[in-house]
């Protein structure tokens, strides 16, 4: 048994060192340069084609719909604030105010479409009330004509212009398979709002709305939306504008680690597939777009299948998932997969076992979540680990106590090898794309080493904003990608001495980035 304990942990280790992961992140990058220019299914465009100056300013309301929760709030953009210090807090650039959230229940979910539009109205409008009566002011002075709304949605949808999207099927729970018009399903649903209402009674939904308190304030502004787009935009967007108040540094990446994975990055026209091209309003205006890369679709694991990096519990994973073979990257390296691939691997190596039985509730496909690994097996001591563990994975009846010292020291182990493989597999995948759009180099084996002379106040510094619950949350993933991007930058390329690649949380980067975008609406709208 500890022969295959060594082997399994092993065949997830083996690739976490510098040789493999440079020669992993040259592969990513031969791969992402291909797909870019030959696959409309990858790098695609978005009506984003141009990045915040760090001098936008004005006020936003700002949503972000997620698969679980809404959130809004009103957004502040100071742009260049005199006399700024330039080690002050980037952030300060930005003031957020009535910052409210709501869960998205089952209900809404599977209603039709005009009731989900209709309760986001309701929050909507519980927001904007709250800061008229806060203020004590009308509509007009507090926001002029009409307040610009910037929105961020988790969800497929089909862009050509910034401000239009058609909402594509949701999936995550929703029952919303049809095409639709996301602007003008959010306008409708916020509209009945924009006259005051007969009786305190007048909203349509339980539950999960907003409060019914009589509002000071009868007339509520119109709202225009200025901006529509995903999470990983959103986050590339919110840092991409505060970093401006900062020397030598700029975004240069926006990543999303959570429950699943995607990056977005700014890319020259000439290195796309032509069609991609054709799909902005202006391509003929424009030299740069920021590009939703999908990287986690079919296509993407090549250079993980070339390295033989995949081990069987991946493709067994990968087999018995809901869409198999379409995200194999996602599989290997995002929340809603880590937990499982322990669980399977814990399974294989003790249920040959003919002396235990396995807990039936361990047997159970994604019965083990991410999100315990994280929040106890990571954390937990071993007392209360094993406490845990009792509970929710009891011993057989017919058995003796399942849950030894040995056995949990086992999973562990297990669960610390899976995630440190997801942190230097997103690691090598970040080089990679940063050496595709010729950020920075990764170069032959007599490149390697860098010179090191470079005083720290010449360093470029170029951020990749993150945001995601796996990335922020799991004990060691950040630092472990941290350490292993220094590693293959510095590694990859003389060349590379002059800069330094940071990892930053782009904190709120949906709510935040939707403002930001709103706030650029002349720009690339």
């Amino acid at each position: 048994m500890e022969h295959n304990v060594k082997a399994a942990i092993s065949t997830f280790t083996d690739c976490i060192n510098e040789e493999t992961l440079l020669e992993l992140a040259k592969g990513f990058s031969a791969t992402y340069h291909d797909l870019a220019k030959t696959s409309t299914e990858h790098f695609l465009v978005t009506p984003v084609t141009a990045l915040p100056t760090g001098k936008e300013s004005g006020k936003f309301l700002s949503i972000d719909v997620g698969g679980t929760n809404l959130r809004a709030g009103l957004i502040e953009l100071l742009g260049e604030l005199d006399g700024q210090d330039a080690g002050e807090e980037p952030l300060s650039k930005i003031k957020r105010s009535h910052d409210k959230s709501w869960p998205i229940e089952e209900h809404l979910k599977m209603d039709q479409a005009e009731d989900l539009f209709a309760w986001i109205g309701d929050c909507i409008a519980e927001v904007i009330e709250e800061a008229l009566n806060d203020a004590s002011t009308s509509a007009d002075s507090m926001f002029g004509e009409e307040l610009l709304l910037g929105i961020t949605f988790s969800f497929p949808m089909a862009q050509t212009r910034l401000s239009e999207a058609t909402l594509l099927p949701m999936g995550k729970g929703f029952a919303i398979t049809s095409d639709l018009n996301l602007g003008k399903m959010l306008l409708a649903g916020y509209a009945r709002h924009l006259v005051e209402p007969k009786t305190n009674g007048d909203r349509r939904h339980s539950g999960a709305n907003p409060s019914t308190k009589k509002r000071k304030i009868s007339t509520l502004p119109k709202i225009r939306i200025a901006a529509i787009t995903n999470d990983t935009v959103a986050t590339f967007a919110s840092l991409a504008y505060a970093v401006k108040a900062a020397p030598n540094s700029r975004v240069a990446m926006g990543l999303i680690v959570g429950t699943g994975t995607n990056a977005t990055v700014p890319m020259k026209l000439d290195t796309l597939h032509p069609a991609k091209v054709k799909e902005l309003a202006d391509p003929e205006g424009v030299e740069t777009v920021v590009i939703n890369t999908e990287w986690t679709i079919r296509g993407t694991d090549k250079a993980l299948v070339e390295l033989n990096i995949k081990t069987k519990w991946d493709l067994e994973l990968d087999r018995n998932s809901s869409a198999p073979g379409f995200q194999p990257f996602e599989y290997m390296t995002a929340g809603r997969y880590l937990g499982e691939i322990v669980r399977l691997v814990f399974v294989d190596l003790f249920s040959g076992d003919e002396t235990t039985e396995l807990p039936s509730s361990l047997t159970i496909q994604n019965a083990l979540p991410t999100r315990f690994l994280s929040e106890v097996v990571a954390r937990a001591d071993d007392e209360t680990l094993t406490r845990e563990l009792n509970k929710i994975y009891p011993s057989p009846l017919s058995a003796c106590i399942f849950w030894t010292p040995r056995r949990v020291k086992v999973l562990q182990d297990l669960a610390f090898s899976v995630q440190q493989r997801s942190s230097a597999l997103i690691a090598a995948a970040c080089v990679g794309l940063l050496h595709c759009v010729h950020e920075i180099q990764i170069g032959d084996s007599d490149n390697h080493r860098g010179n090191g002379t470079h005083q720290e106040e010449d360093l470029e510094e170029l951020v990749i904003a993150y945001a995601g619950g796996t990335i922020s949350q799991y004990p060691k993933w950040l630092c472990t990608c941290q350490k292993w991007i220094n590693t293959l930058v510095t590694k990859g390329s003389a060349a590379n001495a002059s800069k330094r690649v940071v990892l930053k949380e782009a904190l709120d980067g949906g709510i935040i980035g939707a403002g930001v975008l709103a706030g650029m609406t002349d720009d690339i709208a």
